[in-house]
């Protein structure tokens, strides 16, 4: 074994000095990662639709109701409370605090390095994590959306629980969840470290106090019914296996293949230790794999998806290289840092067309309606409502929510039919309620084409004209003087809810 699990090494420890020179260099190899993720306005419909969520949110929309998305609240929150601070113009503020999340988990994993196999470690540890942070499509890597945020908690819950500190370990495990649920597959390493520890009732009380008591109040605080399905009975249909096998694994070996090029300098000392059979501590094991279950879960593999693999890849490379020759780090360290360097590039210097695009229709809704004007953008890319600056007609801020157009998938089972059921209603009723001064058809193709939704194409038909064409997305004008069009009934609205119910406003959504 290189180290025991609950017996950290003492060696090669000092007690002056030692965060004082690692934090600065910490600091500047985070930023220096990040770069790239100050160089556009956003960088994929994740963000474009936390940024729509916020504003909503501060005009004061209520989260899991007239503010809709099939994730925790935290990170909802956190872009509401950086509007609130910052204003809403910009990520900037968010793109900091990405960077901050970032060095806190470098920082959380080189303690737990530090404490187990000395200073070297702790650096060791440190560095590579954040060479490795970036190894993925840029993004997925460097957009500051949900695994970023998530990652310090799960790296907290480790820290923690190495520690003894067993209530804190639950409330990090929570914190991870509640920003993103399969954060909460960190709970799997945390409780065997309880158990080696003999599992005393009480710590496994405080274990589970911290877990349960930030749940409840996030819960409380947004509602039971529309917290409980929208974190977790609502995503069985995103969950769902239904799809191209084929588009799935496609997708899967890409980003595979990304993330262990950028880990080329890890992965060998990791292989070389268990063909040694010189595994490091279980607990490191059991991280690595429930992430990877994480990863794997409802089959979709998107690239951001493989961030919650590199902390503990980190920690099991940093452990391997503990052993003889020590030759073996510098040149982990150096192909770790090469492979970074390629990534940042890819970053700075990628083209974004579908951002291009996104800009240059929203362009054309600000020009062609006023501050104080609904729109519907019947696409994928919500960041379009807030490039504009404009509010949405409805709540569903995607045509995926609608139309089942989800997770990537190639739309074999897209269509009004397969939107959950009381999802058309509640469109029916906001778009009767907020008539959009502008319509926008970003489908360009695809399965979720208002001619194959039959609501949407009657909306159009009954008040609307075409007024333009921007990047293949088509513009509907409402006719001056039209009456608000009464949208009867689909022929799929009416079936019957699944048990339990859903609440009001649940759906389907076709985000990463």
């Amino acid at each position: 074994m290189l180290a025991a699990p609950l017996a950290p090494a003492r060696t090669a420890v000092t007690r002056t000095a030692y965060w004082p020179r690692l934090l600065p260099v910490l600091a500047a190899l985070a930023c220096a990662t990040r770069i790239p993720s100050f160089v556009r306005p956003l960088w994929n419909p994740d963000e474009g639709y936390l940024a729509v969520q916020a504003g909503l949110l501060l005009q004061g929309g209520r989260l899991y109701d007239t503010v809709v998305d099939r994730k925790p609240p935290l990170l909802p929150w956190l872009y509401q409370a950086a509007f609130a601070v910052c204003g809403s113009g910009s990520l900037t503020p968010l793109r900091v605090l990405a960077v901050l999340a970032q060095l806190l988990t470098a920082m959380l994993l080189a303690s737990l390095a530090r404490r187990r196999w000395g200073d070297r470690a702790g650096r060791t540890a440190g560095v590579l994590y954040l060479l490795v942070s970036v190894g993925l499509n840029p993004e997925d890597a460097q957009a500051a959306t949900f695994e970023v945020f998530m990652l310090p908690g799960t790296a907290a819950a480790l820290w923690c629980a190495d520690r003894g500190r067993w209530g804190a370990a639950g409330t990090a495990v929570a914190a991870a969840f509640l920003t993103k649920q399969t954060g909460g597959a960190v709970l799997l390493p945390v409780a065997w470290l309880l158990y080696r520890r003999g599992a005393p009732r009480a710590d496994v009380t405080r274990l589970a106090a911290g877990c349960a008591v930030p749940v409840t109040v996030a819960a409380l605080l947004t509602g039971p019914a529309g917290f409980l399905f929208w974190t977790v009975t609502g995503s069985a249909a995103y969950a769902s296996l239904t799809g191209s096998p084929l588009h799935v694994l496609a997708r899967a070996s890409a980003n595979t293949a990304l993330l262990a090029g950028a880990s080329a300098g890890l992965l060998p000392p990791v292989v070389r230790a268990l063909r040694a059979a010189r595994s490091p501590a279980p607990e490191l094991w059991l991280w690595l794999a429930s992430s990877a279950a994480a990863v794997t879960l409802g089959l979709h593999f998107f690239g951001h998806y493989y961030l919650q693999l590199t902390p503990p890849l980190a920690l099991l490379a940093t452990a391997a290289l503990q052993v003889p020759p020590r030759d073996r780090h510098r040149a982990a360290v150096r192909i770790s840092a090469c492979c970074c360097a390629l990534f940042v590039a890819w970053g700075l210097l990628a083209p974004r067309p579908e951002l291009r695009h996104a800009e240059r229709l929203a362009a054309a809704l600000a020009h062609r309606t006023g501050p104080a004007d609904r729109v519907l953008v019947w696409g994928i890319h919500p960041e379009t409502y807030w490039l504009a600056g404009r509010t949405p007609a409805t709540r569903y801020l995607t045509a995926g929510l609608l139309t089942n157009y989800s997770g990537g998938r190639d739309g074999l089972r897209v269509g009004e039919e397969y939107a959950v059921a009381g999802t058309w209603p509640v469109f029916r009723r906001e778009l009767a309620a907020h008539a959009p001064a502008l319509v926008v058809d970003d489908s360009r193709g695809r399965p979720y084409a208002p001619d194959r939704v039959p609501t949407l194409r009657r909306l159009l038909a009954a008040g609307y004209t075409r007024a333009g064409r921007v990047d293949g997305a088509v513009l509907y004008a409402r006719v001056p003087g039209a009456q608000r069009a009464r949208l009867s009934p689909g022929p799929y609205a009416d079936r019957p809810p699944p048990r339990p119910a859903p609440p009001p406003g649940a759906a389907a959504h076709g985000r990463r």
